[in-house]
């Protein structure tokens, strides 16, 4: 990597228990999708990366690239679900957000400090009811995780 080349972060995120027969795909730029990296009965896995623009004021961690969205203070990454996700003729259609505003500098530079780390969050893939997981995804503090890579 040159020096004026922004780092890399690399993310992973697990849909868990995802409904049966639903597309997931990670939306890439307006409307791009990006199939899952690993898929089975129990979840659904997105590994990407994102780069890492300068800071936001107060020093929180301002993440760039394809599959980032939204402006700086509030950015996520969308999961497109059913229709949006290319499985036409799905009963589903929608999209969920899942938010990067609570990964921490301190977080960021835990996976930059170590080779083969990376952030890693799990995401519901059902409602309470058993739909699909739609709109923003309530996270709650701490959901983001520093680990080593490995296997979902």
């Amino acid at each position: 990597m040159s020096a004026n080349a922004s780092p890399m972060i690399p993310l992973r995120i697990i849909i868990e228990r995802p409904l049966p027969g639903v597309a997931l795909a990670l939306q890439a730029g307006k409307d791009g999708l990006e199939p899952p990296t690993a898929s089975s009965t129990d979840a659904v896995v997105f590994d990407r990366a994102v780069r890492l623009g300068p800071p936001r004021p107060g020093g929180a961690p301002n993440f760039l690239g394809p599959y980032v969205q939204g402006p700086p203070a509030t950015r996520f990454v969308y999961v497109c679900v059913g229709r949006r996700a290319g499985q036409a003729g799905s009963a589903c259609d929608g999209r969920m957000k899942v938010p990067l505003t609570g990964i921490t500098g301190a977080e960021v530079q835990a996976v930059l400090a170590v080779p083969g780390r990376r952030l890693v969050v799990r995401v519901p893939g059902r409602t309470p009811s058993g739909g699909p997981t739609l709109a923003t995804v309530k996270l709650p503090a701490g959901a983001w995780q520093v680990v080593e890579d490995g296997p979902a």
